[in-house]
């Protein structure tokens, strides 16, 4: 049986080479407890090569996708400083497996955990897994498909529960949506964040970033594409892709 460590060490592995790995579950079964150690597991050895805690990710947070992988509950990932791409900035789509792109909210938290600024996000995931195909406990291992993000400009916190949010490509909508497919409101992912960091010992320290979750399907990335986030009353945030 495969320990902790080992199934991280994979995992990380994985990401640095950019290669598809066997979902972890289809050798053997693993808890959800087990799953987010693993989860720990991997963020350590990041930090063990310098990076440091950014903040926390939340997963699962539409509807329609939690109804898709059977789960009633969110799940939540870690972020790094070494993920953070600034506004504007390049991806290398090349360094990935299968990198999707999704428009989402993010909040800096204060003191208790507790948002003090709003901005436009954009997350890059890349699952590890082959045909990025996995269940509930290979992407709570493989923290959330984390893999960049990208923060727009901070701004005051007012009502956000029913904001159009668009993903452009060169300039051309790819997909729609709107603020309310997180959880109906972005604010509901503060204290679902609060619960599962509580539940899954995660840090929600100040300064830290929580992206809320995304507002549409996730769109899959091409290299030199111009990505454009849009979300009314927040602005927009954007990123470049390259390869090789």
């Amino acid at each position: 049986m495969s320990t902790v460590e080992e199934r991280a060490e994979l995992l990380d592995r994985a990401t640095a080479t950019g290669q598809a790995i066997p979902q972890l579950t289809s050798a053997e079964p693993m808890t959800l407890e087990t799953a987010y150690a693993v989860q720990h597991a991997g963020i350590a050895l990041r930090e063990q090569r310098g990076e440091r805690l950014a903040g926390v990710k939340l997963g699962f947070t539409s509807k329609a996708k939690a109804e898709q992988m059977g789960v009633s509950d969110v799940i939540i990932g870690s972020l790094t400083d070494r993920m953070g791409i600034e506004d504007g900035g390049t991806f290398d789509v090349g360094r990935g497996v299968h990198p999707r792109v999704e428009p989402e909210v993010a909040f800096r938290l204060g003191p208790d955990a507790e948002p003090v600024a709003v901005a436009p996000a954009l997350e890059i995931i890349d699952s590890r897994y082959r045909d990025f195909r996995f269940s509930l406990a290979d992407v709570v291992a493989d923290n959330t498909s984390a893999s960049a993000f990208v923060l727009g400009p901070w701004t005051r916190i007012g009502r956000l529960d029913a904001l159009a949010v668009d993903l452009l490509f060169d300039g051309e909508v790819v997909a729609t949506g709107s603020t309310a497919d997180i959880l109906g409101d972005p604010l509901r992912a503060l204290p679902a964040a609060r619960r599962m960091a509580a539940e899954y010992g995660h840090r929600l320290f100040d300064g830290a970033v929580l992206l809320a979750g995304a507002a549409t399907a996730a769109v899959a990335l091409k290299p030199r594409t111009h990505v454009e986030a849009r979300v009314a009353g927040l602005g927009s945030v954007s990123v470049r892709t390259k390869e090789g």
